[in-house]
C-alpha cells in the first residue's frame, strides 16, 4: 500500500505524542512492505533528509499561529496528497476532520485518529473549543474509519455521536539504555529524581506536581521535561512557583537517547494530565519499568490498571502524600515498576499497534 500521514508536525519527533507515535508506526509499516509518506511543517522540522527510517518526508509551509498552524498545514498537505496515487490517507487529530472528504473525492481511503477530547484543554478560547467541537462532528461523517486511542474516547464518540470507532492504544518502548550523558548535563544521579514529562500547558498540571513536591522532605530532584510554543504566560507562572526550590529542574524538550536515559534512571514517574486518551508519555514511562503516580482520571486509570498508584484528581495534598510514600518505600517502587513493565509488554506493544493499523488499511484497500 501507499500511505500518506498528515495532521502532525512531522518526524523526526521533536514535539509531542502524535509525532513520536508516527515515528514508531511509519518504519514498522515500511518494514511490512508498504510505502509511507509523512508530511511535516517547515516551521518545526529542520531535518534536511528526504527519507527517515524508510519513510519519505514531505515538508510543506504553514502559518505559525496558535489557531492556524495545524489547520493550514493539514489543508496544504491534503491538497498535495491529491496529486499522488496514495491508497490511504492517515489523518491525525479530530480538528482536521473537515478536510477528510477531499482525498475521498480522488478515490483514496481516509482513516482518522481523533486523539483525545481536545476542546477540554484550558489553552483554547471559545473559538478554539468551537473548532474542536465541529471537528468531532465531522470526524463521524467524512473519514472511512475513525480510530480512538482509549476506551473512554471510544465510548465518548459512541454515546455522543452514535459513532463506533476502532480502539487502538499507543505503544511503548522498553529498551533501557546505559548511557548517562543527559544526567551529567543536568547534574542528576541515577534513581535520585522523580520524572514528569508533558507539554507545559495548564491541563497537564505541572503546577500541581511542583506544589506537591515542594512540600516533600527529600533530597531527590524533580525533573520536568517539556515545553510549549504558545503557553508563555503559564510557563512563567510555573518557573516563578519553582524558583525557590533548587531541587526542581526544567530541561525543556528532550527526545531520542536523552529521553530514554531519563526514563531509564528515574526513581519514579508522575503523570498529572487530566485531558486526553491513552497518554504516550505515561505508557513509555511504564515500559521502562518506572513506578508511576497518576492523576485520578478515567483514561489514566484505564492505562495503569493495578500497575501504579493513583492520587485523587488534581489534589495537591494527596499527590504530596503519595510522593512521600514512594520516597520512603523503595521496595514498593520496585514492585510497581515490574508490574508496569509487564502491563506494557502485554497490552502496549508497538508491533501489535502497527499490525492493527495495517489490518484496517488493508481491509479498506481490498
Amino acid at each position: 500500500m501507499r500511505i500518506a500521514v498528515t495532521g502532525i508536525r512531522g518526524i523526526p519527533a521533536n514535539y509531542g505524542g502524535f509525532e513520536t507515535f508516527v515515528e514508531e508506526l511509519a518504519p514498522r509499516l515500511v518494514q511490512r512492505g508498504h510505502e509511507v509518506t509523512v508530511y511535516g511543517r517547515s516551521n518545526i522540522i529542520d531535518y534536511t533528509g528526504s527519507c527517515y527510517k524508510g519513510a519519505r518526508l514531505v515538508v510543506l509551509p504553514t502559518i505559525s499561529q496558535k489557531y492556524l498552524d495545524t489547520a493550514v498545514h493539514t489543508f496544504i498537505s491534503i491538497i498535495h496528497s491529491c496529486f499522488f496515487k496514495y491508497d490511504i490517507v492517515f489523518l491525525l487529530n479530530a480538528v482536521n476532520s473537515p478536510f477528510a472528504f477531499i482525498p475521498r473525492l480522488t478515490g483514496k481511503k481516509v482513516v482518522l485518529n481523533v486523539d483525545g477530547i481536545e476542546r477540554l484543554r484550558k489553552k483554547w478560547s471559545w473559538l478554539g473549543r468551537l473548532f474542536y467541537r465541529v471537528g468531532e462532528y465531522f470526524a463521524t461523517k467524512f473519514p472511512n474509519v475513525i480510530v480512538s486511542d482509549a476506551e473512554i474516547i471510544r465510548r465518548y464518540y459512541l454515546e455522543t455521536y452514535k459513532k463506533e470507532s476502532v480502539m487502538i492504544p499507543y505503544g511503548a518502548n522498553m529498551e533501557r539504555v546505559n548511557s548517562s550523558e543527559i544526567l551529567s548535563k543536568f547534574n542528576l544521579q541515577p534513581k535520585n529524581y522523580i520524572l514528569y514529562v508533558s507539554r507545559l500547558e495548564p491541563e497537564n498540571n505541572a503546577h500541581i506536581v511542583v506544589e506537591a513536591f515542594k512540600e516533600v522532605q527529600t533530597e531527590k530532584n524533580l525533573v520536568i521535561v517539556g515545553d510549549a510554543p504558545y503557553a508563555t504566560k503559564y510557563k512563567r507562572q510555573l518557573w516563578r512557583l519553582a524558583e525557590d526550590d533548587e531541587r526542581i529542574i526544567f530541561t525543556g524538550y528532550i527526545f531520542g537517547l536523552g529521553y530514554k536515559e531519563l526514563l531509564s534512571f528515574a526513581y519514579a514517574y508522575v503523570h498529572a494530565s487530566d485531558v486526553g486518551g491513552t497518554p504516550p508519555a505515561l505508557v513509555n514511562a511504564m515500559g521502562f519499568g518506572n513506578c508511576v503516580l497518576v492523576n485520578g482520571t478515567e483514561s489514566n486509570k484505564e492505562v495503569i490498571n493495578d500497575a501504579g498508584m493513583i492520587y485523587r484528581k488534581n489534589n495537591i495534598k494527596d499527590l504530596k502524600e503519595k510522593i512521600e510514600y514512594v520516597v520512603k518505600n523503595p521496595k514498593v517502587v520496585s514492585i510497581y515498576g515490574e508490574k508496569a513493565k509487564e502491563r506494557v509488554k502485554t497490552n502496549y506493544s508497538w508491533d501489535a499497534v502497527a499490525e492493527k493499523y495495517e489490518s484496517i488499511f488493508l481491509k479498506l484497500v481490498r
